[in-house]
């Protein structure tokens, strides 16, 4: 049971240590390329749709995954039918051509020659944003595919014009000219429309034109939500739109969107670094999605952030977050791109690091972090004077070259807490019992935390038990188990006294500043302790997340003499009953037999057994008197054998019934009697017509 709570106990430390450190964001690492290769497994060698083909193939380029399932021939067959048949959408051909600019099928150039005229003519008649995101889309993947395919567009800037016709004042689109209502994940969807148009725009496009779109670009990023951990988001805002989709999917549309239109507008277009960044830290702060969509979303989005032209978010992260002053472990920070990149040459600063909750000034001022080459960290050896608590630390991001910061986005000043552990000194314990009139000391022990000693007390309802320790921290300071998260439990220090019938009572030891101690006054605690008297254990549990000696000790046992409880007293709690003690092995069940009666002697048994065969004797005996002969038994072979099996039949029989008196049931024996009976049945039917028969001739002679 003691290593049960204890268990218990340091699961606590550990889940609110997590909760602590959940603002720390890490790149994409090999959990993502595992979880792909366990997400997109293809059935019978292909996938159900070219678009989850393409999520997958994606997928696995983005994380540089080699050892993917082999798809080619089945994949390029279907994109060979898609492209060649004419009743392909326009979203069926754009899934078609982004699995073809991966798999690199054998499509002709005469097969992109008549899909261009097809799209091109649907481009012209479009009405709907989704017609224009898939034509356009195909003509923008046609033209990385095909060198002699003609996907310009001549009318580009009235392209745009229709297209930019479905934006709303606020930054949203809408998906068609007929449907009202506008959403933030088609706003993503228009912009890389727009990219797919200034692409192909035979002409430059106006720069009146790309205002606005900064302008629209403006008011979405106006619209975005936060975290409290730094992390941006966009979500729709209304339920009726075309198709209502998540944060996470309408995140991820919104940045392939504008993303696409930073890289094909050369700087006309800026976005802002520190929301690029949150909408990265968004990203990762998601982990290992379980769903193939969810999946593709995160990692093509994380993709469209690091390859984009303007803003590259670099994010900051540590390898470990607690450190242990007694193993000296450094500081070490890392700096990456979202899909785990190196960084350009920068240096990491650690502004400031104080004390989490404190008034005090820092520990640690303006310091550069050291940079190893080899596991690509920052570090930083933690002075002498840091101790154990929990702590702030802020750090920044110099980039060595100014004019990288127009392409980078580190965030400013970043914050992570950090816990830094060590062991913490037990000093001065003792235990006393007290009169409770006088308060003078009856019995006192010294206390030994690092022994195996149990002490033993004795008292009454009308003294007192005093507990009291002191704790100190690796520099000689007094230690206080901190209250990690607001409003939830405290870890502090918890004694407890157990009955020997198993009834806890669990008490919070207080701290003075200077050092632990607890007074329990026995004749106020009878109703609480069920007047119960006895042997009580006395345990002690001391722990803290910084602390890295917590510890659950027996400390001894006392006997409480207490009164007799009154009529109305309150009674012990029923204590749980282990269920597997109902299954575990049961008490060993002995029994005496009772002592067998004398029997007679042997002789005795062996005559009576001879006196039961005189009858037998006597029948035969009496056999021969009546002159019973055996002249009429047959003397050929076949009657004989009739004959003999007839008295065997017979005396199977009476041996029936002797086992039917001896131990066999009333259905079995009627059973082999019909057997029997039917035998003889057969046999003697055959050997009285052998003896009526030579009877018949002895007459007739």
């Amino acid at each position: 049971m003691a290593a049960r709570n204890l268990s218990g106990f340091l699961v606590l430390v550990l889940v609110i240590a997590i909760c602590e450190a959940a603002f720390v964001f890490h790149p994409i690492t090999d959990a993502h390329r595992s979880a792909a290769l366990d997400l997109f497994t293809p059935l019978d060698g292909s996938f159900s749709s070219l678009e989850e083909a393409y999520e997958a193939l994606r997928s696995f380029e983005i994380l540089g995954i080699d050892k993917k399932p082999d798809i080619r021939s089945t994949t390029c067959h279907s994109v060979l039918e898609t492209l060649g048949s004419s009743s392909s959408s326009p979203k069926d051909l754009y899934h078609a051509l982004r699995v073809n600019g991966i798999l690199k099928c054998e499509v002709k150039e005469e097969l992109f020659e008549g899909i261009v005229l097809s799209l091109k003519a649907i481009v012209s008649s479009a009405s709907s944003l989704l017609e224009f995101y898939y034509s356009i889309g195909s003509l923008a993947l046609i033209k990385d595919q095909s060198s002699n395919a003609n996907v310009l567009l001549s009318d580009a800037a009235g392209v745009f014009r229709s297209i930019k016709a479905l934006s709303q004042s606020d930054g949203r689109w809408r998906y068609g000219s007929n449907n009202p209502e506008s959403s933030t994940s088609a706003a993503g969807l228009a912009f890389k429309a727009l990219a797919g148009v200034i692409a192909l725009a035979s002409s430059e496009i106006d720069q009146a034109m790309l205002g606005t779109l900064k302008n629209d670009i403006s008011k979405l990023f106006d619209s975005v939500e936060k975290y409290d951990d730094g992390a941006f988001y966009f979500d729709e805002k209304v339920v009726e739109a075309h198709e209502h989709q998540g944060p996470l999917s309408t995140t991820a549309s919104v940045v392939r969107g504008i993303t696409a239109l930073a890289d094909v507008t050369s700087g006309n277009i800026k976005l802002p670094g520190d929301k690029i960044l949150g909408l990265a830290k968004f990203f990762l702060g998601i982990g290992v999605p379980g769903d193939t969509k969810d999946f593709f979303n995160q990692i093509d989005s994380l993709a469209s952030l690091e390859n984009n032209r303007v803003s590259v978010p670099l994010i900051l992260s540590l390898p470990a977050t607690v450190l242990s002053l007694s193993k000296k472990d450094q500081l070490k920070v890392k700096v990456n791109t979202v899909l785990g990149s190196n960084s350009p040459p920068l240096t990491v600063k650690l502004v400031r690091a104080s004390r989490s909750g404190s008034k005090d000034g820092s520990i640690i001022e303006s310091q550069d972090l050291k940079f190893d080459k080899e596991s690509d960290s920052h570090f930083l050896d933690l002075p002498k004077t840091v101790d154990v608590g929990k702590f702030v630390f802020v750090f920044e991001v110099v980039l060595h070259d100014s004019e990288l910061e127009k392409v980078y986005a580190t965030g400013g000043q970043t914050q992570v807490p950090v816990f830094i552990t060590g062991f913490i000194k037990v000093e001065n314990a003792e235990i006393a019992v007290l009169d409770s009139d006088l308060g003078s000391v009856e019995s006192l022990k010294k206390l030994d935390f690092a022994g195996e000693s149990i002490v033993l007390l004795s008292a009454n309802h009308l003294q007192k038990l005093r507990l009291s320790f002191q704790l100190t921290t690796p520099l000689g300071l007094a230690f206080k188990p901190h209250q990690l998260v607001e409003k939830l439990v405290r870890l502090q220090v918890f004694l407890k006294l157990r009955h020997e019938t198993k009834v806890d009572h669990i008490f919070v030891v207080g701290n003075s500043g200077k050092k632990f101690e607890i007074l329990l006054d026995f004749l106020g605690l009878v109703e609480k302790f069920y007047y119960l008297s006895g042997s009580y254990d006395i345990e002690l549990t001391v722990g803290d997340t910084v602390m890295e000696n917590s510890f659950l000790k027996a400390i001894g046992k006392i006997e409480l003499d207490l009164p007799e409880a009154p009529e109305k007293a309150p009674r012990p709690p029923l204590q749980p009953v282990d269920p597997y003690s109902r299954y575990g092995p049961k008490a060993e069940i002995s029994h005496i037999f009772r002592a067998p009666e004398k029997r007679p002697p042997k002789e005795l048994s062996l005559a009576f057994l001879g006196l039961t065969f005189v009858p037998l004797v006597g029948f035969l005996i009496g056999l021969l008197c009546l002159g019973v002969n055996f002249k009429n038994f047959p003397s050929s072979a076949v009657p004989a054998t009739f004959a003999i099996l007839f008295h065997l039949g017979i005396a199977a029989v009476l041996l029936l019934y002797v086992l039917f008196w001896l131990k066999l049931d009333l259905f079995t024996t009627l059973k082999v009697l019909g057997f029997l009976g039917a035998f003889l049945l057969f046999v003697g039917h055959r050997i009285l017509s052998h003896l009526a028969s030579s009877s018949a001739k002895l007459k007739s002679a």
